[in-house]
């Protein structure tokens, strides 16, 4: 799609046609078993999670799911997960570990949920638990940003030993908005921060977070979620076939040293 500024991948990114984890997925599983609840507090409508067969690969997928009108986000949160959709991922991702499925998934978040009742249920402890208990898992895991990845919200489902980004999605510590209103007290100057920020798929796999970048159709994964889907399915069975090759304990080793190194950093 030629060079493009982060700004304008956001637009297209944020742009209301844009598919989403429950239009990718009648398409991309030939069958799908939903498995709810995080056995402690309640189900989450912000993460999609359950057992999935992709071109007759079992799997275990759990997605973020974003709406795309006002019911759909309501019943989503808008895309922020509480600490019972993480608890449910984590839950999901053992029960994987357990009948050694490989683990997908599917990252579109803005970030996790801040409420009041989310923070005293334990979002901090849940997103954290996440984060240890991933970086551990004996069986491969595969993360695909599909749209917006923000802070930790997205992070909790981003350890893997692969991360793969849609050509126009983002990935940041911060939303751009979030940037501009910590850092310069003006949420207005959103688009300078986007654009500063590296946040861009072309951006994260020459630092070395991503590994992997999945081409669009021309104006964006909208125009097209057939084809979309096939370079998503092409994918994952490419990268299941590739981590399924290695062995496990090297496989821990190369997932544990991936993260080591995004927090290295030189100064001139």
């Amino acid at each position: 799609m030629g060079k493009m500024t982060a700004w304008e991948r956001l637009q297209i990114v944020r742009h209301k046609g844009r598919p989403t984890i429950r239009d990718y997925l009648p398409l991309l599983a030939s069958e799908f078993y939903e498995l709810h609840g995080d056995r402690l507090f309640g189900d989450d409508g912000a993460v999609i999670g359950g057992l999935a067969r992709i071109q007759g690969e079992p799997v275990t997928l759990i997605a973020q799911v974003k709406g795309r009108n006002i019911d759909e986000n309501k019943e989503s949160n808008f895309a922020m997960p509480h600490p019972e959709g993480y608890r449910k991922a984590l839950r999901l991702a053992k029960q994987a570990e357990k009948f050694g499925r490989p683990v997908v998934c599917m990252i579109d978040t803005p970030g996790a949920f801040c409420g009041v009742a989310a923070e005293e249920r334990g979002q901090g402890e849940a997103i954290a638990r996440n984060l240890m208990e991933f970086m551990s898992l004996r069986t491969p895991v595969i993360s695909i940003v599909l749209g917006e990845g923000g802070s930790g919200g997205a992070l909790a489902l981003g350890v893997c030993d692969e991360l793969a980004m849609l050509e126009n999605a983002v990935y940041s510590v911060i939303s751009p908005r979030g940037c501009a209103s910590i850092l310069w007290k003006d949420a207005s100057r959103e688009e300078e921060a986007a654009n500063l920020l590296r946040i861009t798929a072309e951006d994260l796999l020459e630092f070395g977070i991503a590994d992997r970048i999945i081409k669009e159709p021309a104006g964006g994964a909208h125009n097209n979620v057939h084809l979309m889907t096939e370079h998503i399915s092409e994918y994952l069975i490419d990268a299941i076939e590739r981590l399924r090759s290695v062995e496990i304990d090297t496989l821990l080793e190369r997932r544990y040293q991936k993260f080591r190194k995004i927090g290295v950093f030189t100064e001139e």
